[in-house]
């Protein structure tokens, strides 16, 4: 790999952690602890290092599927943007769910990024098979994410 193409690639790393950056300034409340969760929730330290390998391994599939040392492929315009979209809706989830407390409207914010993320994922593996499989563990992890999302606002529905 030469130093161009390290440099691509740290590019996507980086814009792949974008929101992380943005859900920086909302952290967990006491209003989150205090909320009903299921006892199949995570620790609360189990997230950020799940995010870290998330945001990493979608850097590098957006990578792959950008050129990643390879020659232009066609059709990698709208794989692309479903990366930015998908990218752009994970960025809403925590300002909507930590920032206004509003656990039901996040609910309909996850299930746009789920939707948005398997479209990704199924355009990448049009792409590269390699990055759409790098983005099946965010698909899966963005699904239980839904059904703990829809589980704390079903216990919790006083709080919109």
């Amino acid at each position: 790999m030469n130093g161009r193409s390290w440099k691509a690639l740290a590019g996507w790393v980086a814009l792949s952690f974008v929101p992380a950056a943005i859900g920086a300034p909302f952290p967990a409340p006491a209003w989150y602890r205090q909320l009903r969760k299921p006892s199949w929730s995570p620790p609360p330290w189990l997230f950020g290092p799940v995010w870290t390998l998330l945001y990493a391994l979608m850097g590098v599939a957006a990578w792959l599927v950008a050129g990643g040392g390879r020659t232009e492929r066609a059709g990698r315009g709208p794989a692309l943007a479903a990366f930015g979209a998908q990218l752009a809706l994970n960025a809403a989830w925590t300002p909507i769910f930590f920032g206004l407390r509003r656990p039901g409207l996040a609910l309909a914010e996850i299930v746009a990024t789920l939707a948005a993320v398997a479209v990704t994922v199924a355009l990448f593996l049009r792409q590269r098979k390699l990055a759409g499989l790098l983005l099946l563990p965010y698909l899966a992890w963005t699904a239980f994410a839904t059904l703990l999302n829809a589980e704390i606002w079903r216990r919790n529905r006083q709080l919109g």
